[in-house]
C-alpha cells in the first residue's frame, strides 16, 4: 500500500487539474446537541433576538460601558441560566424513541408553579422600593416567606418536573419556563442587595437571610443547567463538595474542620469566594470574547480553511488524514474549549479518512481524541485555560503562553511520532494527489490566518487581552469580506447568536465549578490537602507529584477543560507550591493533568467520541488514546525537572532541554509503537524506552546516555536493516 507515483508525462499536471479546490467541508457547521430545542417561528425569534442582545451585551460593558463587577457577573450567569434552559430540555423529546408527550394536567402542574417564582419575582421589585424609600435592610420575615420560600420551592419543584416532562422540539416546556422566571428573581435580589452595604455582611450573622435563600435556589438552577449541557459528572462532583461543608466536621483525620452554618455559607458561596469568583471572573470576559472571536471565525468558514490547509500540506505522507488531523485538530481545539466537542467538529471529516487509508478504527478515533485533546495545551488560546490560570495565579498572559509553547509542541511532535510509526509499521499509503486540494490556491487564501496573526500580535504589543481579542474579532470581520463567504449584518447577528449557543456549556462549568472553589476556600480543605503533599514529599518528592497527577487526572475526568483545570488547581497547586515549586510550574503541572483526562481510561470522553463516529469499541479506543497522548504524562514531570521548557533560565539552557526533550519524545514514540526503523526485539525496545527518559530528564549526563543509547540502536536498526535486504537480494 505504498505511493507509487505516476511517471506518465503530464499526469502532474493532470493530477493538479483533477485536484479539488477543498476536500472539507462543513467543519464550521453547528453542531446540534440530542437535547437542544430547534424553534420555529415566533419562539425562534424571540430567543435569537434574546442570544444576540446576550453577546452585544458581553461586546458592550467589555469595550465601551464598563459596569460594576459583581453586577456583571451575576448578570453574566443569569442570562445563561435564562437562554441555557429555553435551548436545553431536561429530557428526551417528544417523539424520540417512542416517548409520548406529557398528559395536559402535568404541564398545568408546571404552569401553577410560575405563580411562586412570579411572585418570588415580584418580590424583588417590593424590596428595592422598600430600599429607595429609605430602609437600611429588609424584613427577614419578608425575606423569608415573601421571597425565599416560594422561591426554594418552585426552583426545586420546576427541576424534577423537569426531569420527566416531555415537550415536542420546538416548543419551550412550562417547568422550564418556571426555571426562567427563578433565575430572574435570583439575579434581581443579589442585584439589589448587593448594591447596598448589606454587601459587607455576607459571611457573617448579620447577613440578610435571603441572600442564602437566594444563593441556594441559585446553585441548584447551575447543577441542573450544568446537568443538561455537560454530564452529571462535575455535577456529582459539586454533590460531593457540598455534602462535605456539613458532613465534614463528623469526618476523621486531615478531611474534618469546624462546620459552617447554612447562612454563613450560601451567604458567602455566590461571591467572589465562589460563583462569583476567578472560574466566572474568566467566563464572563476572557471565554465568552474569545468565543465570539471563534464564531466570527466560523461564520467566514476558517475551519473548513485549516482543514483543507493541512490536507494540501500533509496528505500525502504515509498516513497522510492522520497527520492532517493531528494540525486541523491541533488549530480548531486550540479555540474550542472542549475536546470532546473538537473531536465531533473535525472527527467527522478526518476519522473517515484514516480508515479509508487503512488505520484500525480504534487508532483513527484515538488519534483525533489525542490530537483534540492537545488543542487544550495549544497556545496562545489554551481552550480558555490560559485564562483561568491568569485569573488564578496573577501572571500575565503573554508569560503563560509563552511558557506553553514547547510543551505543546513537544506534545503535537509525539503524536506525530507515533502516527508516523504506526504508518511505516503498517505499510500505509497517503492520499492521491487528485484527492486533495490544491496547495497553490489555498495560499493564495493564506490571508485566512490573518485574524490569529493580529491577536497574537496585539498581545506582544502590550494589549489587554481584551482589547486584542476584539481586534482579533474586528479584523475576522473584515477579512471575511475578502473570502468566498463574505459577513454582513445578517452574518454579523447570525455569529452573535452562535456565540451564545456556543458559551452556555463553558459559563455552566465556570459557575459550577466556582460552587466548588467556594467549598474549597470555605472549609480548608485544600490546606488540608497541601499538608499531606508535605507530608508525603519528606518521605519522596517525585512519589508526591505522581499523587498530585493522579488527583489532578481523577478531578478533572468527565469535565470540560475549564472545569478540569479550576478544580485540581484549587485543590492540588497550592499543595505543589508550598513544596517550593515555583507558582508556573505547579500550575502547568496540574493544568497538564487535567486536560489529559479527557483520554484517560476509564472516563476518557474525547476517545469515547471519536470511537462513536469510528464505530470502534470505546474502552480499546481510550486505551490507544492514551497511548497515543502518552507524552503529555511525561511532559509536566519534564519540565518539572527542566524549567527551560517553560522558557525560564539562559536561552542556551533553554535551547538544548528542547533540543534534548524532542529527540526524547521520538524515542519514546519509538518504544511506544514498536517501531524504530524497523521493529525492536522486547529488550532493545525497553532499552530505547529507557533511553527516552533519560533524554527528557534534562541533565547532562543523562542526556549524553540517552543520546549514546539511542544512536547505538539507531546504527543497530541500520545494520540490521541493510543485512536483510542483502539476504533478500541473494534469494532474488
Amino acid at each position: 500500500m505504498s505511493n507509487t507515483p505516476d511517471t506518465r508525462p503530464g499526469a502532474s499536471e493532470e493530477a493538479i487539474d483533477k485536484a479539488p479546490e477543498t476536500i472539507a467541508e462543513g467543519v464550521d457547521e453547528e453542531v446540534v446537541e440530542s437535547n437542544r430545542r430547534l424553534f420555529t417561528g415566533w419562539h425562534w425569534l424571540l430567543f435569537a433576538g434574546l442570544a444576540i442582545a446576550y453577546s452585544s451585551f458581553h461586546l458592550i460593558s467589555l469595550n465601551v460601558y464598563p459596569m460594576e463587577t459583581w453586577s456583571f457577573r451575576l448578570v453574566h450567569i443569569a442570562g445563561a441560566l435564562v437562554l441555557g434552559f429555553a435551548l436545553y430540555t431536561g429530557t428526551h423529546f417528544a417523539g424520540e424513541a417512542g416517548k409520548k408527550r406529557s398528559p395536559a394536567w402535568l404541564g398545568w402542574i408546571s404552569y401553577a408553579l410560575l405563580v411562586p417564582a412570579g411572585y418570588a419575582l415580584l418580590q424583588v421589585w417590593r424590596m428595592q422600593q422598600m430600599i429607595a424609600d429609605g430602609a437600611m435592610r429588609i424584613d427577614p420575615a419578608i425575606e423569608a416567606w415573601h421571597f425565599g420560600y416560594p422561591l426554594i420551592f418552585a426552583t426545586i419543584a420546576a427541576i424534577l418536573l423537569s426531569w420527566t416532562y416531555r415537550q415536542v422540539r420546538e416548543r419551550l416546556s412550562p417547568p422550564d419556563l418556571v426555571l426562567m422566571v427563578s433565575a430572574l428573581a435570583v439575579a434581581g435580589y443579589l442585584i439589589l442587595i448587593f448594591a447596598t452595604p448589606l454587601r459587607a455582611s455576607t459571611g457573617t450573622a448579620f447577613a440578610p437571610i435571603g441572600i442564602s435563600y437566594a444563593a441556594l435556589a441559585g446553585s441548584l438552577l447551575i447543577l441542573e443547567l450544568t446537568r443538561r449541557v455537560a454530564g452529571l459528572a462535575l455535577v456529582v462532583i459539586s454533590a460531593i463538595f457540598l455534602a462535605y461543608v456539613w458532613a465534614g466536621p463528623y469526618l476523621p483525620g486531615f478531611l474534618g474542620y469546624p462546620g459552617l452554618s447554612f447562612n454563613r455559607f450560601f451567604s458567602q458561596v455566590y461571591t467572589d469566594t465562589g460563583i462569583l469568583g476567578p472560574t466566572t471572573a474568566v467566563s464572563s470576559t476572557y471565554i465568552i470574547l474569545f468565543i465570539i472571536f471563534a464564531a466570527f471565525l466560523q461564520a467566514s468558514k476558517v475551519g473548513d480553511y485549516f482543514v483543507n490547509f493541512a490536507f494540501a500540506a500533509a496528505g500525502r505522507a504515509r498516513g497522510g488524514p492522520a497527520k492532517v488531523s493531528i494540525f486541523a485538530s491541533g488549530l480548531m481545539g486550540m479555540i474550542n474549549g472542549t475536546s470532546a466537542g473538537n473531536v465531533v467538529s473535525t472527527g467527522s471529516l478526518t476519522i473517515p479518512l484514516m480508515k479509508k487509508v487503512g488505520y484500525p478504527g480504534r487508532s483513527a478515533g484515538a488519534i483525533e481524541a489525542a490530537a483534540s485533546t492537545g488543542g487544550q495545551i495549544m497556545p496562545p488560546i489554551m481552550g480558555a485555560g490560559a485564562f483561568i490560570m491568569a485569573e488564578i495565579t496573577g501572571i500575565p498572559y503573554t508569560e503563560l503562553i509563552v511558557a506553553a509553547l514547547i510543551p505543546a509542541c513537544l506534545y503535537f511532535l509525539s503524536i506525530f511520532f507515533m502516527v508516523d510509526f504506526e504508518a511505516a509499521k503498517m505499510g500505509m499509503r497517503g492520499m492521491k494527489q487528485s484527492e486533495l486540494p490544491q496547495l497553490s490556491r489555498l495560499i493564495r487564501q493564506a490571508y485566512m490566518f490573518i485574524p490569529v496573526v493580529i491577536l497574537i500580535g496585539a498581545l506582544f504589543m502590550g494589549y489587554s487581552v481584551i482589547r486584542a481579542g476584539t481586534l482579533g474579532l474586528i479584523s475576522a470581520l473584515v477579512v471575511s469580506w475578502l473570502s468566498p463567504d463574505k459577513m454582513g449584518p445578517r452574518g454579523v447577528l447570525m455569529a452573535l447568536e452562535s456565540t451564545t449557543k456556543m458559551s452556555i456549556q463553558l459559563i455552566a462549568v465556570c459557575a459550577c465549578a466556582g460552587i466548588i472553589v467556594g467549598v474549597i476556600g470555605l472549609t480548608g480543605v485544600g490546606l488540608r490537602f497541601s499538608s499531606v503533599l508535605l507530608e508525603i514529599a519528606d518521605r519522596s518528592q517525585i512519589i508526591a507529584l505522581f499523587f498530585a497527577m493522579c488527583i489532578s487526572i481523577l478531578l478533572g475526568m468527565g469535565m470540560p477543560t475549564t472545569a478540569a483545570y479550576a478544580v485540581a488547581a484549587s485543590v492540588v497547586a497550592p499543595g505543589l507550591i508550598q513544596l517550593g515549586i515555583p507558582p508556573l510550574v505547579a500550575h502547568f503541572f496540574v493544568f497538564y493533568y487535567a486536560v489529559i483526562s479527557a483520554i484517560t481510561p476509564p472516563v476518557a470522553l474525547a476517545a469515547y467520541a471519536g470511537a462513536a463516529i469510528a464505530g470502534a469499541e470505546p474502552m480499546r479506543t481510550s486505551v490507544t488514546a492514551f497511548k497515543m497522548g502518552l507524552a503529555a504524562f511525561i511532559v509536566p514531570f519534564m519540565f518539572f525537572y527542566s524549567h527551560g521548557l517553560l522558557m525560564e533560565g539562559e536561552w542556551h539552557v533553554i535551547t538544548r532541554n528542547a533540543i534534548t526533550a524532542c529527540f526524547g519524545v521520538y524515542m519514546l514514540s519509538g518504544a511506544v509503537q514498536n517501531w524504530f526503523h524497523g521493529r525492536l526485539p522486547t529488550a532493545l525496545r525497553a532499552l530505547l524506552f529507557l533511553a527516552a527518559l533519560l533524554m527528557i530528564s534534562g541533565g547532562w549526563m543523562t542526556d549524553v546516555g540517552g543520546i549514546v543509547i539511542g544512536g547505538a540502536l539507531f546504527f543497530w536498526q541500520r545494520a540490521r536493516n541493510a543485512a536483510e535486504k542483502t539476504v533478500i537480494k541473494a534469494d532474488a
